[in-house]
């Protein structure tokens, strides 16, 4: 079998070519795929500051850099499974809840019909509950390992309970995730009341406040998260704010005292040996970026997800880097 390959900087210059996810082959659809890139460019769920809707598109130009080989890891993904580009899902960006209904349809029979893991460009955190209830006809619950700045549990916003952090208490409600297994990682920054994360851990959430991870290595943390997501099927949710803003400034709901982009690394790496059927990243808002580096840390997050699918092969003759 011929593997899709990244356009080589070597056969085209880096700032030239087509902007797809690491200059790799687009098609319509998951078919006769292993991994599929796939952008949702939308913004309309979100509370604070807009732009999400451009995340998709520019986290594809600053993949641009992005080479074939994980050299830390000896991951080798594109020798292991076909990935290719599949484009954006059409949204209408007038109305929030037919957006939902386009995405889960869009997900079922273009990726999961398919049989596809679905690596996806966000798009505002709304996008996580359509995903979810695609993934959930497939997987049944799923565990979660979701990285941000907030918990998105929320009953409501301004009344409406979809928006961008609602989408894990619907997904709780509709039993599309699993609550003991379930990991929020990098939650903080001010709330509505003390108890503001407290709903997450009466499911069965393990709750990892930033605090927790300061100054510290999070690859101790990922053994534990291992451990509690076992052998059933996990679902990946990476919001860029769970990032701090020294870091990841393009981002529409920005708080301070944010994970590393190192550690960010370190949960992906981590989560390696674990059955991730799909996973997103969220938030980058490009307007708030202005010399891109968002975008090349989301671009670089996505790539070390394809990296820990399963199936990936690893040369392991040379030890890895974690």
């Amino acid at each position: 079998m011929t593997f899709n390959q990244p356009l080589s900087g070597n056969d085209m210059p880096r700032f030239g070519g087509f902007a797809s996810m690491m200059r790799l082959p687009t098609q319509a659809d998951a078919e006769g795929l292993d991994v599929a890139f796939v952008g949702v460019p939308l913004d309309i769920g979100a509370s604070n500051r807009s732009g999400a809707r451009l995340g998709p598109r520019q986290i594809r130009d600053e993949s641009r850099m992005i080479r074939p080989y994980n050299v830390a890891t000896r991951a080798a993904p594109f020798e292991s499974l076909q990935v290719a580009d599949i484009g954006d899902v059409p949204i209408n960006t007038f109305n929030l809840l037919k957006s939902v209904d386009i995405i889960e349809k869009f997900y079922t029979e273009k990726i999961i019909k398919h049989g596809a893991i679905p690596l996806t460009l966000g798009g505002d955190h709304t996008i996580a509950l359509p995903i979810l209830r695609a993934l959930a006809k497939k997987h049944g619950p799923v565990g979660m390992v979701h990285i941000d700045a907030h918990a998105d549990i929320n009953d409501d916003m301004f009344g409406e309970k979809i928006a961008h952090g609602t989408p894990f208490r619907r997904a709780v409600e509709e039993n599309l995730i699993d609550g003991n297994r379930v990991v929020q990682i990098g939650l903080r920054g001010t709330g509505y009341s003390a108890e503001e994360f407290d709903w997450s851990t009466q499911q069965g959430f393990r709750v990892v406040p930033a605090e927790e991870c300061w100054y510290k290595s999070l690859t101790p943390l990922m053994a534990e998260v291992r451990e509690k997501l076992g052998d059933g099927p996990v679902y990946l949710s990476f919001d860029i704010d769970g990032i701090d803003p020294a870091f990841a400034p393009g981002t529409g709901t920005a708080e301070i005292g944010g994970l590393t982009s190192t550690q960010g690394i370190e949960i992906i790496r981590g989560m390696r040996g674990l059955d991730v059927v799909g996973g997103d990243l969220v938030e980058v808002s490009p307007p708030y970026d202005p010399f891109g580096n968002t975008s090349v840390l989301a671009a670089n997050l996505l790539f070390e997800m394809l990296c820990i699918l399963p199936g990936v092969r690893y040369d392991d003759k040379v030890k890895a880097v974690y």
